[in-house]
């Protein structure tokens, strides 16, 4: 079963993050930009202080008819990020992302962020793990029955 650390090592480890005090603006563009749908919000240090995804732009800026190049990421990104660390097997983050409804998540070890799974990044290398298992069984049933049905 893949690791977290596997994931990122094969996905790449790039930490896409924006500060609190930038604008909301700044970071939808950077999304855009970086072609997801979610930064780490870090502080001057890189520790991961929350989360901003599209959704958070949508329900809290556009819905308010607020103005993203005058709200702060620091206003509308999530605190209480869920997160796990680079250890955590893929089956614990799917659950995990099920029963919190999440789509994002963050890597992190000590406070650092290491990177960013998603839900597509996690289906993607659990349909590989079951690949694998079943050419396993395959190669075994053959090689036990010397390919004769």
């Amino acid at each position: 079963m893949s690791t977290t650390r596997e994931m990122l090592d094969v996905k790449g480890d790039e930490v896409w993050s924006i500060l609190a005090s930038q604008s909301v603006y700044e970071a939808v563009a950077l999304m855009a930009d970086k072609e997801v749908g979610a930064l780490m919000v870090v502080n001057d240090q890189a520790r991961l202080m929350g989360i901003i995804s599209e959704r958070d732009y949508a329900r809290k800026v556009i819905l308010n008819n607020k103005s993203s190049r005058d709200t702060l990421v620091a206003d509308i990104m999530t605190r209480n990020v869920i997160y796990v660390g680079p250890s955590t097997n893929a089956d614990t983050c799917m659950s995990l992302m099920s029963q919190k409804k999440i789509r994002h998540l963050p890597v992190v070890e000590d406070h650092i962020p290491l990177g960013m799974i998603t839900v597509g990044d996690l289906l993607k290398f659990i349909i590989q793990d079951q690949e694998l298992t079943i050419e396993e069984l395959q190669s075994y049933i053959l090689g036990e029955t010397g390919g004769e049905g």
